[in-house]
């Protein structure tokens, strides 16, 4: 995983991923029939290391709503923290393939955050695919340089309480 820190994006051959790992071309070749294989094996690993950082931060909150927005903010700070892998994990290989074989930490948390607000069913799947959408929006934004990277912005813009208002109350604060 540390191979891919620092770049931007994961347009390499196998030639220099060997390289940069300390294994002749040929031994890539004996653990995966081509680049895509590999490139699809990183990101499984990278969304194992992406869903045990959400869990610590759901945990140390000590889950509920508050546990909810860490998962959120675990994952655009994974995604600023390592901008190659992030992006690996979102662009090579069929969605779900990997997980033929093993499960997926960070939908885990994910749902099991969102049912602890939402229980089960429609409702908490509507809120996982919403959260998903915001936390990987502002990711993005943040990793193209449309918003600033600020720890400060991160915590107000998936901030529980601006996220899901009471009824009838007004939020005063901006983005």
């Amino acid at each position: 995983m540390a191979a891919l820190e620092g770049n931007e994006g994961v347009d390499v051959s196998l030639r220099e991923l060997a390289r940069i790992v300390g294994v002749s071309p040929a031994a890539v070749y004996r653990h995966f029939p081509n680049k895509d294989a590999l490139l699809a094996e990183l990101g499984g690993e990278g969304l194992r290391i992406l869903g045990t950082a959400q869990r610590k931060a759901y945990e140390a909150a000590g889950g509920g709503a508050a546990g909810f927005a860490e998962t959120g903010r675990a994952y655009v700070r994974f995604a600023l923290a390592h901008p190659a892998l992030f992006r690996l994990i979102f662009t090579h290989g069929e969605p779900g393939r990997w997980r033929e074989r093993e499960s997926d930490p960070a939908r885990e948390i994910l749902e099991e955050a969102t049912q602890s607000l939402a229980g089960k069913g429609a409702a908490a799947e509507r809120l996982a695919t919403q959260a998903w959408a915001i936390a990987h929006g502002i990711s993005m934004l943040m990793l193209d340089n449309r918003l600033p990277a600020d720890d400060a912005l991160i915590d107000r813009l998936l901030d529980t309480r601006s996220l899901f208002p009471v009824q009838g109350s007004k939020s005063e604060e901006s983005p």
